[in-house]
C-alpha cells in the first residue's frame, strides 16, 4: 500500500507520464480499496484498513458485491488461495529466468486444478494467462 499510495494518487498530475499511466492513476485513485494490514495506522485515498481475519473479510466482500475483486501482495494472495477465495488466476509470464526469488505459489499446499479462459501474447514475449480454479467458492 505504501508504494502504491506514494505515487499513483497524483501520478496523472505530472504531465510527462504516459496517457495510461494517467488513466491507470485515475482509477486507482477512484476505486475503494480494503487494506489488510497490522502495521499501518491509518490508510487515505479512498482505502479502508482490515486488521482482523484477511479470510473472513474476503470472503464477505465477495458475497456483498458482485463486481470483480482484485487481490495483490503475496502475503494476501497465499490466504485467500489457502481458503479457496480464487476464482480466477491472472498471470502476465515475462521473457526472464531469474534463478531465484520468492517461489510464485509458496503458499498452495494441495493441487489446485486450473481451466484456461483466455491467452495473449505480446511483441515484447509477454504472456498474459488467465485461468478459471476448479475449486473457486468453497
Amino acid at each position: 500500500y505504501d508504494l502504491m499510495a506514494a505515487y499513483w494518487p497524483t501520478a496523472d498530475a505530472d504531465p510527462s507520464i504516459p496517457e495510461y499511466m494517467a488513466e491507470f492513476a485515475r482509477i486507482w485513485r477512484d476505486k475503494p480499496k480494503v487494506v489488510f494490514s497490522k502495521t499501518l495506522q491509518r490508510v487515505d485515498w479512498n482505502s479502508r484498513l482490515v486488521r482482523g481475519d484477511a479470510a473472513a473479510e474476503i470472503r464477505r466482500l465477495k458475497q456483498g458485491s458482485d463486481r470483480d475483486l482484485s487481490i495483490g501482495g503475496p502475503t494476501l494472495a497465499a490466504t485467500a488461495i489457502r481458503h479457496g477465495l480464487i476464482d480466477e488466476y491472472r498471470l502476465m509470464v515475462n521473457p526472464v529466468v531469474l534463478g531465484a526469488g520468492t517461489p510464485f505459489f509458496s503458499a498452495v499446499d494441495r493441487p489446485i486444478s486450473l481451466r484456461l479462459l483466455e491467452r495473449r501474447s505480446f511483441a515484447a514475449g509477454v504472456v498474459y494467462l488467465r485461468y478459471a480454479a476448479a475449486d473457486a467458492g468453497r
